[in-house]
Parts: structure tokens; sequence; C-alpha cells
């Protein structure tokens, strides 16, 4: 069922930071532009909105971004 990003509990919150946060460190060590954090970010949130709540689907949708990024 989707989530309004405005309904998300701190606890999910908390999780969504921490996921997004592994997730940058996973695909660039050089460091990350700012678009590719934010492309993983709203990636993580649209999932989020509808219903992805796991840590480990959100990361592999980040990850996945920001390969799609880099390329």
């Amino acid at each position: 069922m989707p989530i309004t990003p405005a309904s998300f509990s701190p606890e999910l919150l908390a999780t969504m930071r921490s996921v997004l946060d592994v997730a940058v460190r996973r695909i660039d060590h050089s460091g990350p532009t700012p678009a590719m954090k934010a492309r993983m970010a709203q990636r993580i949130v649209a999932m989020a909105s509808a219903g992805v709540t796991d840590p480990h689907a959100l990361m592999n949708g980040a990850v996945d971004e920001g390969r799609v990024s880099l390329e």
C-alpha cells in the first residue's frame, strides 16, 4: 500500500538515512557527486512510498540507481 513521505515513521526515516549512507559508500569510493546521492535518495523515497521498507531491498535499489548514475 502506498505511503506518503509525510507519514514516514521516525524509524523508517532513520533506516532510509542509514541505507543511503551505506549505499553511497558501496558505489563510489572516491566520493559521490551531489546529483548521484540525490538520485539514490529519490529512489529510496520512491520505494518506501510504494511500501518497501526492507533495508536490504532499499539498499539494492539505491545501489542500482548509483550504478546507473555512473554510466
